[in-house]
């Protein structure tokens, strides 16, 4: 945009009385206050309309400080609600309350029009009008009001605004005429008729309470948005409080509770200027109808800019130098139609109203959690809210839901469900941050610090696994891993690279990268861990001793064989390290021809050989049984004895041990004079072999890699497993 045009832009734009104060007022005093207060006031008495006032006046207050708090934490662009909530909860929440409240802001014009034509047809019949044909001409009217422009819509309610006041005015002077102390002491107490109570009445009011949004809506239009919300918000409750306070006095104390009860439209009865309440009636009709068409174009306009649903894109589209959403107005007004056609709104009225505060619940639990996660970022320049305020909005919303439709309450929970199912499972990836990195790592800080100051038990074994993956790749290093945690454990994938520090830096953070992008691409559940060291054994210790935090901190190591003579020495180096680090080990000795991902069909063997490094194959065997690559194989848990006279005896030792250890597994026993012979005989059409091993001493290694490799010649994929911790497969 040419720099010469932005005076322009700014100077269309509006302050807190015309972009927030009066939105918000002429939405919160509408059809409710003219032609049901005397009902509530009637049957609740004085004394409990005050409460009820009290009530609701304090779930909407609640929720004004956390949308100034929110407002003043960021720079607040369009889309009122929507974008305050997307920016903190996430573009899932924000996509869900967008596209509810605009329908729900959509339909609400249809039914402040034929609102406006009941009113109307009924103050002038002599016309003949019917009541579809005078909404269909007032919403045509609506449209071309806001058609033309923001500026335009705001100077008509002003005027709306002017009338509003002089009706209520009007209304105060005819009951302040005909106070009387003995009625207000005759109407202070309640008069519920059967199957009413407080409840009910507070149900029937709140939706004269909402409508604090109206001024979000305008957010775009607004030229300081974080002064203008918080002020203009507050500034309204306030007023139409003062208001709702004056009605409830002068109703109570000027007019019997016969009449209240009786006539629906008992302030045109009282005023001293009957006309100016049935203006009043028009009034809040028709500006309800133009806060509504003004507020919902904009909240799709700014969920189409955000691009979460490409279909939305046409309507991204601003138009002149004021950027007003003229195609979402088009379509509002056509929604707005065609609710019109369909007639009777009362059936989707109770839904519109849980839309309205469900969208205020979610705001409220937007500032919770900025404020609960003690989030750095989360700084808002309005200083007099808590997290603890809006944790009792948000539950007072839930509870308003629950009081007034539960039903409905349940079915707008379900719809704004859905929708952030369906834009979660699209895979929207937002372009801003947001609060759920931050309540993730509030909750994450809890659980290591309780991890903390819990004692590690046995019992309570899970595997924190760190498989290293070499400079060659060796992507079934993340496979096992990916395996042996099954969902219950944590994997890292590690990588050591050696050389002078300062020289591989670059290589280091590529080599994150790549991780990363492999981990990503393989859908693993993991984390990269990559380090720099001269000499790989002095990497793999800093990568056993320094990776992970508190009690997450890795107790198995899963590495792949080395068949490299000349790199036999320094291998069985980084096992005994592993060792006498109490890390368990898990040698990955790979068949070659084996696609990724794709094991051979067979069974999973575990050969036993005491408690030891028998205990963790078992657990190891269970949790591999926990993947869909495993869950149909069968297991056998298999021991070789010299002699056939102690079968017997051995098979139900192997039993006894599967059954207390409740792993679903095959004892078999073999008799064989060699270990070797019988290995490669039972397990060379399995699909795995688990064999416990425990590593050579210094300057054994010659001799260990020989041992190893005939053990396991023309053997599918084996786990050579070491257990350094002890383990309880009993309890």
């Amino acid at each position: 945009m040419p720099a010469d045009r932005v005076p322009e832009v700014e100077h269309r734009k509006f302050g807190t009385f015309g972009g927030v104060f009066t939105p918000n007022v002429l939405t919160i005093l509408g059809v409710i206050m003219f032609l049901r207060f005397g009902q509530i006031t009637g049957e609740a008495g004085i004394r409990d309309t005050l409460l009820i006032l009290f009530a609701a006046k304090l779930i909407t207050t609640l929720t004004a400080f956390s949308l100034a708090a929110v407002a003043t934490n960021i720079r607040v662009r369009a889309g009122g609600a929507y974008y305050l909530i997307s920016r903190s909860l996430g573009v899932e929440f924000g996509g869900g309350i967008a596209l509810v409240f605009y329908l729900a802001q959509a339909i609400s014009v249809a039914m402040y029009v034929l609102g406006f034509a009941e009113a109307f047809v009924a103050t002038f019949p002599a016309f003949g009008f019917s009541p579809r044909a005078v909404a269909s001409i007032a919403n045509a009217a609506v449209f071309a009001v806001v058609i033309v422009g923001a500026g335009w819509a705001i100077r008509v309610q002003y005027a709306i605004l002017l009338v509003l006041g002089l009706a209520v005015v009007s209304f105060v002077i005819g009951a302040a005429e005909a106070f009387s102390p003995a009625q207000f002491t005759l109407n202070w107490t309640s008069a519920y008729p059967p199957h009413h109570n407080i409840v009910t009445m507070f149900a029937l009011f709140f939706p004269a309470a909402t409508g604090i949004m109206a001024g979000a809506n305008m957010s775009g239009d607004l030229r300081d948005p974080g002064k203008s919300l918080p002020s203009g918000t507050f500034a309204a409750i306030g007023v139409t409080a003062i208001v709702y306070v004056l009605l409830v006095v002068a109703l109570g104390g000027g007019v019997d509770r016969t009449r209240l009860l009786a006539d629906s439209f008992i302030m045109h009865e009282v005023a001293v200027w009957p006309s100016l309440i049935v203006a009043g009636v028009f009034a809040a009709t028709l500006s309800s109808a133009l806060g509504s068409l003004l507020g919902a174009p904009r909240i799709l306009q700014a969920f189409a800019r955000d691009g979460v649903f490409k279909e939305l894109r046409f309507f991204a589209m601003g138009s002149g130098t004021a950027d007003e959403p003229r195609r979402a107005i088009v379509l509002t007004a056509l929604v707005s139609q065609t609710a019109i056609a369909l007639g009777d709104l009362n059936a989707i009225a109770p839904i519109i109203t849980m839309f309205f505060i469900v969208t205020y619940g979610t705001l409220n639990l937007a500032c919770f959690y900025e404020g609960w996660s003690h989030n750095p970022s989360f700084r808002p320049r309005f200083h007099y809210g808590h997290w603890t305020l809006a944790l009792a909005a948000a539950v007072g919303c839930g509870i308003a839901m629950l009081l007034m439709e539960p039903i409905w309450a349940v079915v707008a929970l379900l719809a704004v469900g859905s929708l952030h199912a369906t834009i979660r499972a699209i895979g929207v990836r937002a372009r801003w941050g947001d609060i759920r990195s931050g309540v993730a790592f509030e909750r994450a800080r809890k659980a290591l610090l309780r991890l903390e100051q819990q004692p590690i038990h046995p019992k309570n074994w899970r595997p924190i696994v760190l498989a290293l993956r070499g400079a060659s790749g060796r992507h079934h290093m993340a496979e096992y891993g990916y395996w042996l945690t099954a969902g219950r454990g944590v994997l890292s994938i590690g990588q050591v690279i050696t050389g002078e520090t300062d020289d591989r830096l670059q290589r280091r953070y590529e080599a994150e990268r790549m991780l990363r992008e492999d981990i990503s691409e393989e859908g693993l559940e993991a984390f990269p861990a990559v380090v720099i060291d001269e000499d790989l054994l002095e990497g793999v210790k800093s990568l056993l001793q320094c990776h992970g935090i508190g009690g997450i901190r890795p107790n198995t190591l899963v590495l792949g064989w080395s068949d490299d003579v000349e790199d036999l020495e320094r291998f069985t180096d980084v096992l005994r390290i592993a060792t006498r680090l109490r890390r368990n080990i898990v040698v990955v000795k790979r068949e070659a021809q084996r696609e990724p991902w794709a094991l051979p069909p067979g069974d999973v063997d575990i050969w036993w050989h005491g408690r030891r490094n028998g205990s963790l194959m078992l657990i190891l065997a269970h949790l591999l049984a926990q993947n869909a690559e495993f869950r149909r194989r069968r297991m056998r848990l298999i021991q070789v004895i010299p002699e056939e006279s102690a079968r017997e005896s051995a098979h139900e030792h192997l039993t006894e041990i599967a059954t207390r250890a409740r792993i679903d597994v095959e004892p078999v026993t073999l008799v064989y004079d060699s270990l070797h012979e019988a290995v490669l005989n039972a397990s060379r059409s399995a699909a795995l072999v688990l064999l416990g091993f425990n590593p050579p001493e210094a300057g054994g290694h010659v001799e260990f890699f020989q041992s190893i490799e005939v053990l396991t010649d023309g053997l599918p994929d084996v786990l050579l497993v070491h257990a350094a911790q002890e383990l309880d497969i009993d309890s």
